[in-house]
């Protein structure tokens, strides 16, 4: 049993957050699944089955859920559990600039990011490129910023 505990943690997490987007979808339409209208006047809309299995990387792993449609409601949509084009937790979105400024280079990350999340964890080579520019022009940025409006509480100087 012990070999399994992750695998099994991860698979709990995965019937959760299911159990959750179903709830979710309840409380959307104001009725549980097969279940009628209760008055002209109630929410409209109808379950409409699942969208494609998708993956979601957290810090324990790799998971795959599937977003519950729904047609009729006049909007799209939008789940607060699972927003629509999230594919990773924050903590992996923290962990990725955290690997790269210690000098893991973009081919490793394919690598690291499979031994961490496992071999389903969702990476591409363009979202790594697509990072790495915003946190350069984050660093641009930042370089550029005014300095005249801080409150300098001490300064340091190191020279030979």
């Amino acid at each position: 049993m012990w070999e399994r505990l992750e695998a099994f943690v991860r698979e709990q997490v995965q019937r959760f957050i299911q159990t959750l987007l179903k709830e979710e979808l309840t409380e959307l339409l104001g009725r549980s699944k097969s279940a009628r209208r209760a008055s002209v006047d109630a929410p409209l809309g109808m379950r409409n089955g699942y969208g494609k299995p998708r993956r979601l990387g957290l810090t324990s792993g790799t998971i795959t859920v599937r977003r519950p449609r729904v047609r009729g409601v006049g909007e799209r949509f939008v789940s607060r559990v699972l927003p629509l084009f999230k594919r990773r937790t924050c903590e992996i979105g923290e962990l990725l600039p955290q690997l790269y400024l210690h000098g893991l280079a973009l081919g490793d990350f394919d690598l690291a990011l499979r031994g961490l999340l496992g071999d389903a964890a969702p990476r591409s080579p363009a979202s790594l490129a697509r990072l790495k520019a915003q946190w350069q022009h984050e660093y641009a940025a930042w370089k550029q910023r005014r300095l005249d409006d801080l409150e300098v509480v001490y300064a340091w100087a190191d020279g030979l």
